[in-house]
């Protein structure tokens, strides 16, 4: 059962001089300044591959193309003419940039395509499986749905929580005392939440607030500085919403953990858990257990689902009917 979800943020489309500022990529343009301007909007990539050799049904003019030893080797094994069609008929559809990489030398057929067409050409001295690696996950980064919530994210036995709850329940302070504990804070007040690899949710603090926060009667605490870089980290992915509720005796609260509960965010159900909070309660304890659980249940192990099947066959035994013997008299 969905309980609640989070609003995504529309995402702008990233332009192809992005690229050119990223150290990770190591791009430098070769021709077609023209194009830079030109949107990026999908986060996928292609080595043109059979589209290069006259297939073009497989080229996906959306992406940006990566030529690599084998693709500019077929150009150069080509007699100049037929090395100048292919490579007008991959740029014709005008992608949103071309990279070379390895540092190889441009066909000077791809170069003309390119400036005439005014799509921007560039070269990396990385190899390609190292160049798309990267470039997914920066286009991933740039591209992917976000969205941004008030709550605390924390890692607790490598699980990454995302507590939530009304203002001043105690998040933060449940946070500082996990992070005493030994585990890790992640983002205080603000996360913000993009999908990557289509069903994971990654949280993250803003980066003027990274690994700062706020405890009401001390201030703005900086959480690297007090605990050391072992307390906190950039990012997370998140594995378990806790919503933190004020306690109220006219509330049921459910008893036995068999009924899940799911916090959508930007379409991605994540495991949700009610925790009413009073006096007394060990709150830090209950969300190290909530943890240990959740890495019981991704081991395949429902501590609640195998504690009622037991139940169930229990009972079932217990009202199998007895043997009456045939001479005995039933009054």
């Amino acid at each position: 059962m969905t309980a609640m979800s989070a609003q995504a943020t529309p995402r702008s489309p990233l332009e192809v001089s992005a690229l050119l500022e990223a150290p990770a990529l190591g791009l430098v343009l070769i021709t077609g300044a023209e194009g830079m301007g030109r949107s990026i909007a999908s986060p996928e990539v292609q080595k043109p591959g059979l589209a290069l050799a006259g297939h073009l049904e497989s080229l996906h003019a959306d992406r940006v193309q990566i030529l690599g030893y084998s693709e500019i080797s077929y150009l150069e094994s080509l007699e100049a003419p037929m090395a100048w069609t292919r490579a007008h008929e991959l740029i014709a559809p005008r992608p949103p940039a071309v990279i070379v990489t390895r540092g190889l030398e441009i066909p000077p057929g791809l170069v003309a395509a390119c400036t005439e067409e005014r799509v921007p050409l560039m070269r990396t001295a990385r190899s390609t499986s190292e160049l798309m690696d990267r470039l997914r996950a920066h286009l991933a980064a740039c591209l992917s749905p976000t969205a941004s919530i008030h709550g605390v994210l924390v890692d607790v036995f490598g699980i990454g929580i995302l507590l939530l709850g009304k203002s001043g329940i105690g998040k933060s302070e449940l946070a500082l005392d996990l992070v005493m504990r030994g585990h890790r804070l992640v983002a205080d007040d603000i996360v913000e939440l993009r999908r990557e690899s289509g069903r994971s949710i990654v949280g993250a603090g803003p980066e003027i607030i990274k690994h700062h926060m706020e405890i009401r009667g001390l201030g703005i605490l900086n959480i690297k500085d007090l605990f050391g870089i072992a307390a906190v980290r950039d990012a997370k992915r998140v594995e378990l919403v806790v919503e933190l509720v004020e306690w109220n005796e006219e509330e049921e609260y459910d008893r036995l953990g068999v009924d899940e509960q799911a916090y959508e965010v930007l379409g991605v159900a994540i495991p949700l858990v009610r925790l009413p909070v009073r006096p007394g309660r060990n709150m830090t304890s209950i969300i190290e257990v909530a943890a240990r659980n959740q890495l019981l249940k991704v081991q395949g192990h429902h501590s609640a689902r195998e504690f009622q099947d037991r139940l169930v066959r229990a009972i079932a035994s217990s009202r199998v009917p007895r043997e009456v013997a045939p001479d005995a008299e039933v009054e």
